[in-house]
């Protein structure tokens, strides 16, 4: 249908106004929710004709001149009242030209929006900096406006939706690939850099693999939406994968099971821990809201930091490489002189705390304060021990450390879905934390994206955290740092607002009914939150500051490879693993 083709007029039984406006839709035409539409309007004075661009967001049909609902049984079955079909639809304006808040005429000819029109009504034509966000309903590529992703007018993106069906995740690497796979990033396409957290399972330590249903016969369907999006069909180019090693071992090696070539084990040093202020993230929000415990963590914190940077004077002036273990004076039964063990920081400390009751590490706390925060370090010290070691060379810390902006690989990949929940909130917080005062020091660019799943966990509505505090900082500040969060939760209404609110890009896939009526969505109109229930894997609403209505798109099957069996193997690897299996 092009766009000179009528498909109904502006009805004249329902008010009109500048912001939404009925259609009396022609029968033998078709209209749907979503499909955008055009109207133009002479303006009373005879001085020009004003525009009218807007989205249908609600159509009905019924019988006009029936009386009661048993009629329909008289036409339908006998044909025996004479009745019409009344096909209408509603349209709320997302734009007018020139921007002239007058109401269309009754009468006045509805088109349907396409091409340039369709450009003019979601404003793509006035993007400075496009990027693809999925295919819309009409076949047609909807775009977001990257400048209110980068930071330059807005940043952030949060995406809802119930797990499993909602597809966050899946989502969030596809938008990934669409600004690593577009030309908006210029000159600093090499250098934009994305971290992401592996919450669940190992199915993203396969993005660099293509996947075989692009790479054997191929998906025609979805390889027609990547060409609609203008993104080639291939895997992420530009990869590193990080894992943590396994615990109760000697060695360094990854804890996965699923991959073993190119994976590299991520740690941190007793030293790096004490001298960076890394402390408060082993402590949960739950453990810092219990009377002065905060306190004594901060004060600990901060005298673990001086020791620390003590170690690196006295490294210094021996002219040697930054250790990772810990120089003091000696403690416990043994005498021990070095910190080089996490088992080994909790007997020193119980040692200031308690056994001597160290005025410059106690603080004014009472030493009840100080045994709670040891039972909590022996609790959690088999699940960070083996993330935490001084018994390392200086060159195996400086292998072992993850540092995405220094990384050559575009995308980090860093997996923390065997450690449990605490020791992922400790490798969180550490790694934000640590990016966060890097980028103070660093400035704006490079751009570095953050993608975490379970928002919720680790900036909950309630309570406090280091994390949590985090999160708010950035999510306030890292526009201007150029830290881009991209975060995905269940229910929006369980994270903290300043978190959620600051996101300019917010995409919701299906949604309890429960959740769909929170105020967190109030973005969406009424008959998006009602369709919000029953949305198909793949389809989301998205919504951005530039357009005043949501748009739903659905993005195209993954070029990358999620999970091993996706995976494309050439002939050449093929018959390479055939021979590998021959020779047993």
């Amino acid at each position: 249908m092009t766009s000179s083709e009528v498909i109904g007029f502006v009805l004249g039984t329902q008010e009109a106004t500048p912001l939404e406006f009925w259609i009396a839709v022609d029968v033998k035409k078709v209209l749907r929710l979503d499909d955008v539409v055009e109207v133009q309007t002479q303006r009373p004075d005879g001085a020009g004709i004003v525009r009218f661009y807007g989205v249908v967001d609600y159509v009905r049909t019924q019988y006009e001149g029936a009386q009661f609902d048993t009629d329909t049984f008289l036409v339908a079955k006998e044909g025996i009242l004479p009745i019409n079909i009344s096909y209408t639809a509603h349209v709320q304006v997302t734009r007018i030209e020139p921007e002239e808040y007058l109401p269309p005429q009754p009468g006045d000819p509805v088109h349907l929006a396409v091409d340039k029109q369709l450009a003019s009504a979601l404003y793509f034509d006035s993007m400075d900096t496009p990027i693809p966000a999925g295919i819309m309903n009409n076949g047609n590529a909807a775009y977001f406006n990257y400048s209110f992703i980068n930071g330059e007018k807005g940043a952030h993106v949060n995406i809802s939706g119930v797990s499993g069906v909602a597809t966050k995740t899946s989502y969030a690497l596809f938008l990934l690939y669409s600004i690593f796979n577009s030309p908006v990033l210029g000159s600093y396409k090499a250098n934009t850099k994305a971290l992401i957290f592996n919450v669940k399972g190992e199915d993203l330590f396969f993005l660099d693999k293509l996947n075989q249903i692009y790479g054997n016969s191929g998906k025609e369907k979805d390889k027609n939406k990547y060409e609609v999006l203008k993104l080639p069909v291939q895997a992420f180019k530009s990869a590193s994968f990080r894992a943590a090693p396994k615990r109760d071992s000697r060695t360094v090696d990854s804890d996965l099971e699923q991959r073993s070539e190119g994976i590299s084990v991520y740690l941190w040093s007793i030293r790096e821990l004490c001298r960076d202020r890394l402390f408060r993230f082993l402590f949960t929000g739950e453990d810092l809201d219990r009377g002065n415990l905060s306190y004594l963590v901060t004060t600990v914190e901060e005298r673990l930091a001086r020791l620390a940077e003590e170690n690196d004077q006295s490294d210094r002036q021996h002219r040697r490489k930054m250790q990772a273990h810990l120089e003091v004076e000696a403690f416990g039964e043994e005498g021990k002189t070095k910190i080089e063990t996490f088992r080994d920081l909790i007997n020193f400390l119980e040692n200031k705390l308690l056994n001597d009751e160290d005025s410059r590490w106690l603080g004014r706390n009472v030493p009840a304060t100080a045994e709670a925060m040891i039972r909590r370090l022996y609790g959690i010290s088999s699940e960070v021990s083996h993330l935490i070691r001084g018994d390392l060379s200086p060159d195996e810390v400086a292998k072992y450390q993850l540092n995405p902006i220094a990384s050559d690989a575009q995308l980090t990949v860093t997996d923390i879905h065997k450690l449990t929940a605490r020791a992922q909130k400790f490798v969180v917080g550490v790694l934000l934390q640590k990016l966060f005062f890097q980028k103070e020091k660093q400035g704006r660019e490079p751009v570095v994206f953050i993608v975490l799943d379970e928002l919720n966990k680790y900036a909950p509505r309630d309570g406090r955290s280091p994390i949590k505090d985090l999160l708010v900082d950035i999510a306030e500040r890292g526009r201007s740092l150029g830290i881009i969060l991209i975060g995905a939760q269940q229910t929006a209404s369980e994270v903290e607002r300043r978190v959620v609110g600051q996101a300019a890009i917010r995409v919701v896939g299906r949604l309890d009914s429960a959740e769909a009526e929170r105020p967190e969505y109030n973005f969406l109109t009424g008959s998006c939150r009602k369709r919000a229930l029953f949305l198909k894997s793949g389809t989301m609403f998205v919504h951005q500051p530039e357009v005043p209505a949501p748009i739903l798109v659905n993005f195209p099957f993954p070029a990358y490879a999620t999970r091993k069996e996706e995976v494309f193997l050439s002939q050449a690897e093929i018959a390479s693993i055939e021979a590998d299996f021959d020779r047993f």
